[in-house]
């Protein structure tokens, strides 16, 4: 019952919204919405309440929200995908629970901070992963502070202490040159998608780059990350070996 008089209240604010706008519901020819089941519902969901207004305000899928899905697939179907994202989530946590942790980082990193991981949005990550793009000799360096900060703190040390080991290994530093890659172009196509000037052709250019830049990956994209990452790896003046 909640989820019904949810949708009607929903449909009947979007029509007055439109009636404020001066727009006609009867000029809709189409309608997307996200994977809600009050706004997608085939029988009490809001596409099916205007189009039992207007039969001609077709529905389809929301395409940004299909894009995050998608991101979400890829990103949770590979196990170091998956450690990949727990390491830059386990960074932000361990610099945002005091003042004073806080401080140490942005004593050293003073242009981007480290961000929150959405859930929803997978897109807006770039900037999480942007951060220790760019600063991440910065971030290894507040990771020393803090642990040289923390002294009889075991749990703070031993955190510290294993992110710093785990900025400085391969299979970050690649996933991180990747990751960001890939984030740069989906939010391209994203904030075009989102856009209230969004013109359909330059957007399906957009999209047709984007999927051969996927087809493309494997062979080149990959080699450019990989070069990208030993370059970073001398910059970052890093013990460890690169392989």
């Amino acid at each position: 019952m909640t989820l019904i008089i949810s949708c009607v209240n929903i449909s009947i604010k979007l029509q007055n919204v439109l009636k404020a706008l001066n727009l006609d519901v009867d000029d809709i020819s189409g309608q997307c919405y996200d994977n809600g089941s009050n706004m997608k519902g085939k029988h009490q969901g809001v596409q099916k309440r205007l189009r039992e207004i207007n039969p001609r305000a077709s529905y389809m899928h929301c395409a940004c929200h299909s894009l995050n899905l998608t991101l979400c697939d890829i990103a949770h179907s590979f196990s170091r995908a998956i450690s990949f994202f727990i390491i830059v989530q386990r960074l932000y946590t361990l610099f945002s629970s005091s003042t004073k942790r806080r401080k140490i980082l942005l004593d050293n990193v003073s242009e981007l901070t480290v961000k929150y991981l959405s859930n929803t949005r997978w897109e807006s990550r770039i900037k999480s992963i942007k951060t220790i793009r760019f600063q991440g000799p910065q971030i290894r360096l507040a990771l020393s502070m803090l642990y040289d900060s923390y002294g009889n703190d075991a749990k703070t040390k031993s955190d510290a202490e294993s992110l710093y080991n785990a900025l400085g290994s391969y299979e970050f530093l690649l996933g991180m040159v990747m990751w960001y890659e890939i984030f740069f172009v989906i939010n391209k196509i994203s904030m075009t998608l989102q856009s209230k000037s969004m013109c359909i052709s330059v957007t399906i250019e957009q999209i047709g780059y984007m999927l051969s830049y996927f087809v493309k990956f494997t062979d080149e994209i990959f080699i450019s990350c990989l070069n990208i990452a030993k370059i970073l790896h001398l910059i970052w003046m890093l013990n460890s070996p690169f392989q």
